[in-house]
């Protein structure tokens, strides 16, 4: 671990931490993000300057999901995404699996489908293509 990366207190900012280990990409957004009500502390949205310490649990709402981390060491400057890893222990559900159905896909400059093609393609979708919408 670099020299100082490692905070002397025993708290640091959440701000600050999500930015060092590596959670978000400045620690602006790391701001924005508590601003707008996407961090949690312990079950609390919190603001930006709340104080984290060993052992808090930490949500973080990424694209829609909540990633849940343990803070198991504090930094207050950003290191490599090996040495940050080792600050915070990983909670995280695995993210459901959207199934991808079959899509019909045509060369462009080939026109409109044909009675016969629109058909297959309503088959292909799981539609009755006799039925009027």
């Amino acid at each position: 671990m670099p020299a100082g990366a490692l905070a002397t207190a025993d708290t640091v900012r959440v701000d600050t931490w999500l930015w060092a280990t590596r959670q978000v990409k400045s620690r602006s957004q790391a701001t924005s993000a508590a601003r707008a009500g996407h961090v949690k502390v312990n079950g609390d949205s919190v603001k930006a300057a709340q104080k984290l310490r060993v052992g808090d649990e930490v949500r973080l709402r990424i694209e829609g999901f909540d990633r849940i981390l343990r803070v198991t060491g504090l930094l207050v400057k950003r290191v490599g995404a090996p040495q940050a890893c080792t600050c915070y222990e990983d909670l995280t559900p695995p993210r459901p699996r959207l199934s991808v159905a079959a899509v019909g896909i045509r060369d462009r400059g080939t026109g409109r489908p044909s009675k016969k093609e629109r058909r297959e393609l309503d088959q292909l979708r799981g539609r009755d293509s006799h039925l009027h919408y």
